[in-house]
């Protein structure tokens, strides 16, 4: 018979083989896209059906084309703009939902809940025909626009940063804005330089997230911006109706390559300052 302790080894080992293995298809998954899209961003054949050669033609065609860059302009601008907006409101909104009583924040989390539940489409034919009845009664029926765009990527962005801060707020002690209050704080000062900075880690999760669902939304941005007005995503769509896979999708590929690049470099960094920090407390605790 195998002894115990080999036998546990043995297990032991397997566990360990399966969660790696586990761990490298989840990653293979996640990655191998990304990977192929960069590898197709460098592919001199243009349909992508084999590779024809290393280029650097589809990042300089990337900015040759005044339609695309405008795309990317007004996603980046509308993406940077709704983020500072709909964090700043949906944490002063998730603060004072924090504040009521349990029923009354019960009832407003339900209110906040039905935009992240909600499909696109509804949420986009509802602003739709919200942005054409108000053009109606300014006398202005080409509302639609950059400003619909930005009020629409805002008012989808703010649940998220409600639903990221207000787990935050429930850690934080019930008593601590009353505190700074009684030691000579100002309501301003209260709220700006002790309570926020206690919930920094949920603002940062919801302005990420806010972020990431105004860069990639199509749908709803696709239904309130009319005609003149388009990002990335709704550039794409165009430019394959008219043109084809041929010219859209390299740019498209040298684009994302670019962005995934970015955000990589982000994380890394983020990662970096993280790790750093860390270890300065561990030196203060050990001093």
């Amino acid at each position: 018979m195998m002894a115990p302790n080999i036998k546990r080894k043995i297990i032991g080992k397997t566990n360990t083989s399966l969660k790696f293995f586990f761990l490298a298809i989840v990653m293979f998954l996640l990655y191998f896209p990304i990977l192929i899209i960069v590898i197709q961003s460098f592919n001199a054949n243009g349909q992508g059906t084999d590779f024809g050669g290393f280029t650097l033609r589809w990042y300089q065609e990337l900015f040759k084309d005044d339609a695309l860059v405008r795309a990317i302009t007004n996603t980046i601008t509308i993406a940077i703009l709704a983020t500072i907006i709909s964090t700043i409101l949906g944490t002063l909104a998730a603060i004072g939902i924090n504040s009521l009583n349990k029923k009354r924040r019960q009832n407003l989390l339900i209110l906040n809940n039905v935009p992240v539940l909600n499909a696109d489409v509804v949420t986009g034919v509802s602003l739709f025909f919200i942005f054409k009845f108000v053009g109606i009664l300014v006398g202005n029926e080409f509302i639609l626009g950059y400003g619909t765009m930005l009020i629409a990527h805002i008012f989808f962005c703010i649940p998220y940063v409600v639903l990221s801060v207000l787990p935050k707020l429930n850690e934080v002690d019930k008593n601590l804005y009353d505190a700074a209050l009684d030691l000579g704080c100002t309501p301003r000062s209260a709220l700006t330089k002790v309570l926020i900075p206690s919930i920094s880690t949920g603002v940062l999760t919801g302005m990420f997230l806010a972020f990431t669902m105004s860069f990639d939304d199509f749908v709803i941005s696709y239904m309130v911006s009319g005609e003149e007005v388009k990002n990335f995503s709704m550039w794409l769509y165009a430019s394959q109706k008219q043109s084809g896979r041929t010219l859209a999708w390299p740019k498209a590929y040298a684009y994302n390559s670019i962005v995934s690049l970015i955000a990589i470099l982000i994380l890394v960094i983020y990662n970096l300052m993280s790790i750093r920090k860390q270890r300065n407390l561990r030196k203060v605790n050990l001093k």
